[in-house]
Order: structure tokens, then C-alpha cells, then sequence
């Protein structure tokens, strides 16, 4: 099995949306995801979590993050077209039409 880096991308952070949040709104987006869990099955090797905070860190210096990765997961599966199929129907797309996923593949390491 291959593994596979899932990010979550949306137009808010999930600080944000996580502080916007009653508790019953925070319980049923919490609901979906666990469903899409156990749907995932052995498919999810990690659910992840949100993120926050980030930063860039190069050459010239440290900034902060402007990307809009909210979170991430990581998927097993035979191949992407495997992985891409655990997430159909993921309920993060219910959260705004801009969100979005972004996958890639973990390459094993040369001579590891």
C-alpha cells in the first residue's frame, strides 16, 4: 500500500471557523467527519488534524503562512486513483465552495 498526504485548503482558517463555532454546529461537523472515518475504514491511516499558525520560513527570513491549509490527513491505498475514491463525498467540501483537497503521494526516500 502507498500512502498519501491529504491537505485540507478553505477560505478561512480552521482557528477561525473552530472560534466561529457553537457547540452544536462544532458536534454536528464533528458527526460528519467521524462517518467519513469509519467509511474510510483501514484507508485512513491518519486522520490528522487542523492546523494553525503557520509560517514560512526561508532565505530571507519568516513570514507568516498565507496558504490556507486548514489540515491534513494521511491515506493508504494501492494507488491515487484509490486514494482520490476515500474521498468522495468528504465533508469538507460541505464547508465553503471554495474548499478544496490536495493530495500527494509519499515517495519512499532513495537508499531508506
Amino acid at each position: 500500500m502507498k500512502k498519501f498526504v491529504v491537505l485540507y485548503n478553505a477560505p478561512q482558517s480552521a482557528e477561525s471557523m473552530m472560534a466561529d463555532s457553537s457547540p452544536e454546529a462544532a458536534a454536528e461537523g464533528m458527526k460528519l467527519w467521524m462517518d467519513w472515518a469509519a467509511k474510510a475504514g483501514a484507508g485512513l491511516a491518519d486522520l490528522g488534524t487542523p492546523l494553525g499558525g503557520g509560517k514560512v520560513v526561508g532565505n530571507s527570513g519568516v513570514s507568516d503562512a498565507e496558504t490556507g491549509v486548514g489540515g491534513y490527513s494521511v491515506l493508504q491505498a494501492e494507488d491515487m486513483d484509490g486514494a482520490l475514491k476515500l474521498l468522495e463525498g468528504h465533508p469538507h467540501f460541505l464547508m465553503a465552495p471554495e474548499a478544496s483537497i490536495t493530495v500527494y503521494e509519499a515517495l519512499d526516500v532513495p537508499g531508506m
